[in-house]
């Protein structure tokens, strides 16, 4: 049982967060190549803007601003599972290769699958998934021993290898492709929000209305096998199932992210860590927050990215990266 004082500390973060949200996402909306003033939002959100400020509120910045926040609500979710999952502060989808996978999975999808571009959107998600599964598979099999159980920090050390290795084989894919093809992956690889139209939105927003209730429902599972392996089977837990079944949803939510705003890393591994900062390790706790916080880092990353430098702006990816790779680093010499 919880104590109400860090509930009430949670809910106040809670809003405080919310309110960083909508104050970036208004900035985001006024500012980008084609300015829209801010003394005109309210009037174009209600219908009474002209046929400019209609198109580009509600055809360029509001569905990127929305694919942009879920997105990085669903690596947050996902590096939260696997820090929890794994008992390793540095695990995270993008850093560990989960990301990579989904990458190969989606770039042989383009290249060599003709398909609709009606059905390619939907179907997207799903070939993510598929890589990025398959990747968590065998990372997890080559970290697993019958003795120790799984390795944490031989975990990382394998995924980082299946990173560097699937960025190898991308190269050798991308190689023989077509030159607008291989534009797009490019761009894929470097973390541009590509996928900024609503229809993607509705490919995104199912997986993350089923993933986070039950990682919320499962908080008190990811709170035992935070403990020592020991204490989770002292306890009753079936071990292995319980990991699978939440490492298959971490698998899920960053997948479905990245498959539409490209190789993001380093939000599933901040916004956990900040969040665990300010409500402390429980899962249950926590989690909202680091969900919440994974989609403002993101959100201010692209608002700030696309602002930079005209006409097409810095990569989100890369403005993660920036902030990331430090962070990283200390993390690393810290633990």
């Amino acid at each position: 049982m919880i104590s109400s004082a860090p509930v009430r500390k949670q809910r106040i973060i809670l809003c405080v967060c919310t309110g960083l949200i909508l104050l970036t996402a208004i900035v985001s909306m006024g500012i980008g190549y084609s300015s829209l003033s801010f003394d005109r939002l309210l009037p174009v959100l209600f219908g009474h803007g002209t046929f400019k400020e209609d198109f580009v509120l509600f055809s360029v910045r509001l569905p990127r601003i929305l694919i942009t926040l879920l997105a990085g609500m669903a690596l947050a979710l996902s590096g939260s599972i696997l820090q929890s999952v794994t008992r390793n502060d540095l695990a995270d989808p993008g850093i560990i290769g989960i990301n990579s996978g989904a990458g190969v999975a989606v770039a042989v999808f383009f290249l060599f699958f003709p398909v609709s571009a009606g059905s390619f959107i939907y179907a997207l998600p799903l070939v993510a998934f598929i890589g990025a599964l398959l990747t968590a598979a065998l990372i997890y099999l080559f970290s697993y021993s019958r003795t120790k159980g799984l390795d944490p920090v031989r975990l990382v050390l394998v995924g980082v290898g299946f990173s560097l290795a699937l960025s190898g084989v991308m190269i050798v894919i991308i190689s023989s492709a077509d030159r607008a093809k291989v534009d797009f992956i490019a761009k894929w690889i470097a973390g541009n929000i590509w996928g900024t139209d609503w229809p993607f939105i509705w490919a995104l927003l199912p997986w993350l209305i089923l993933l986070v209730p039950f990682t919320l429902y499962k908080s008190q599972r990811l709170n035992l096998l935070s403990l020592s392996e020991v204490s989770a089977i002292g306890v009753g837990l079936n071990l292995e199932r319980e990991r699978i079944v939440l490492i298959l949803t971490a698998v899920a939510a960053s997948a479905s992210a990245v498959s539409v705003t490209g190789g993001i890393a380093f939000i599933g591994l901040m916004a956990p860590h900040i969040a665990k900062s300010l409500v402390g390790p429980r899962n249950q706790m926590f989690i909202p927050v680091a969900v919440l916080l994974g989609g403002w880092l993101l959100l201010i990353a692209d608002t700030v990215g696309r602002n930079l430098v005209d006409p097409d702006g810095i990569p989100a990816g890369i403005m993660v990266s920036l902030i990331g790779v430090p962070y990283f680093a200390y993390l690393l010499l810290k633990k």
